[in-house]
């Protein structure tokens, strides 16, 4: 261990040795407390070193096994079924929107078309405030078609509700202004917390499901083919109750 760096000063070096020294007796002097303070059983601390050494050891082969043995891929079919099966699982315990949103300066240019563009279900319309957005807005998100939490929404959108339900159900189009900013919401679609959670919303959480309980199940068929195996090799032996009185 290299102490003391190289371009240390002399009075530098000296103090680095010197807490070096003082830290080193502090830790020795509390130990030896220790030792003569605490009754025997608990300075006997090997049981609890030999569980952890275990518990890495049985850590490390199972995190092993699973690398090379764990099939990572999970089809549509069994995301839907899981799904299908579970509906209990999947209730929302918040609200969600499809939206997109986007901020720009008040003195922005053509904010006159972007207002119409920004109403507009046509191609062409999307196309030009797309193209608008990236040129123009500080912040923005145009992608309508994934489901996000409102309040990640309100997060980057000062919108002022005390009943966010209803402001979801009484809101299409949405535009704030501040002291030097404009805020645009159009929110698309909306599901109110309490209710189903959809499956585009869930998939990647199922999909984490899945394979873990794959994991789970490798795991005790791991253990169960150990276990018989070394019934057949007489690796071990079960001695009764009776056996030790």
């Amino acid at each position: 261990m290299n102490l003391i760096p190289e371009n240390a000063t002399p009075e530098d070096s000296i103090q680095i040795v010197k807490n070096f020294i003082e830290n080193w007796i502090r830790h020795h002097v509390v130990l030896r407390k220790a030792e003569d303070n605490l009754p025997a059983e608990s300075k006997n601390v090997q049981k609890q070193l030999d569980e952890y050494r275990n518990s890495l050891i049985m850590y490390a082969y199972e995190r092993e096994l699973i690398r090379q043995n764990l099939d990572t891929v999970v089809s549509d079919d069994e995301i839907q079924k899981y799904y299908d099966d579970n509906p209990n699982n999947f209730e929302l315990k918040d609200n969600i929107v499809k939206a997109f949103y986007f901020q720009v300066n008040s003195n922005a240019p053509k904010l006159d078309k972007v207002r119409l563009w920004f109403r507009s279900d046509k191609t062409k319309d999307r196309q030009l405030l797309d193209e608008y957005c990236h040129q123009f807005a500080s912040d923005f998100s145009i992608n309508d078609e994934t489901w996000i939490l409102f309040d990640d929404l309100l997060k980057k959108v000062p919108l002022k509700t005390y009943d966010k339900e209803q402001f979801l159900k009484n809101n299409r189009y949405v535009e704030i202004t501040d002291s030097n900013r404009i805020y645009f919401v159009h929110i698309k679609g909306f599901m109110i917390k309490e209710g189903l959670s959809p499956l585009s919303f869930e998939r990647d959480n199922i999909r984490d499901i899945i394979i873990n309980k794959r994991k789970l199940r490798l795991v005790q068929e791991m253990e169960k083919v150990a276990y018989e195996e070394a019934l057949r090799n007489s690796d071990f032996e079960i001695i009764s109750s009776k056996e030790n009185e």
